[in-house]
């Protein structure tokens, strides 16, 4: 198997009103991220344990427009903060775009800090399957965010794909992740839920 869950992603229109929401839904606090200048963006960050964890992202109005779409189609977000998308991690970003669905994207070096990855971003900012297919990103240099995050007891237990093509996503998808936390749904309409455990019990993300 080549894809490895490696972040989920909850969009919101400001930074402070998301990381409001999912510091109150999960009862534990976020940490600092930082910005993303080539998209635009910025986050917040929590561990879900070792090579995985959760990122609060929204617009940065301090920042200068990218030019082009963002990432997470977050030019068209709008409503309350909600998981919009989740990340899976390679080691070789390119054969995996070529096992990928139309769209999937096209690979961009970023860094925040010392942080360095390739990430494969939609020309249009959109994942296929509306979202619901994961981005695809490849971490170097050694260095993952979890290395720096404080574990404060988050784990997640089930993340649920929705989508009315179900059977077309598992295709997508058959051979190159296997994770027992991931479970792919037949719905009306597209979305994701996350059961995350946490201290105070398992709590949910939509």
């Amino acid at each position: 198997m080549s894809l490895v869950p490696d972040h989920l992603v909850v969009s919101a229109a400001g930074l402070d009103e998301g990381a409001a929401a999912v510091e109150a839904a999960l009862g534990v606090a976020l940490e600092p991220g930082g910005a993303h200048p080539a998209m635009g963006t910025r986050n917040r960050l929590l561990s879900l344990g070792p090579g995985l964890y959760l990122e609060v992202i929204a617009v940065d109005p301090a920042a200068d427009p990218p030019g082009r779409p963002r990432w997470f189609d977050l030019d068209n977000f709008s409503g309350h903060p909600r998981l919009t998308n989740w990340v899976a991690r390679c080691e070789d970003l390119k054969e995996e775009l070529a096992l990928s669905p139309p769209g999937t994207g096209e690979v961009h070096d970023l860094a925040r800090g010392d942080f360095r990855w390739r990430m494969a971003v939609p020309a249009d900012g959109r994942l296929p399957f509306d979202g619901v297919f994961p981005a695809l990103i490849a971490w170097r240099g050694g260095l993952h965010p979890t290395d720096r995050l404080a574990d404060r007891g988050c784990r997640l237990r089930r993340l649920t794909l929705r989508h009315p093509e179900a059977a077309a996503l598992r295709r997508a998808l058959a051979g190159r992740i296997a994770d027992s936390r991931i479970a792919i749904e037949a719905a009306p309409e597209p979305g994701l839920a996350a059961e995350i455990d946490t201290p105070a019990g398992t709590r949910r993300l939509g």
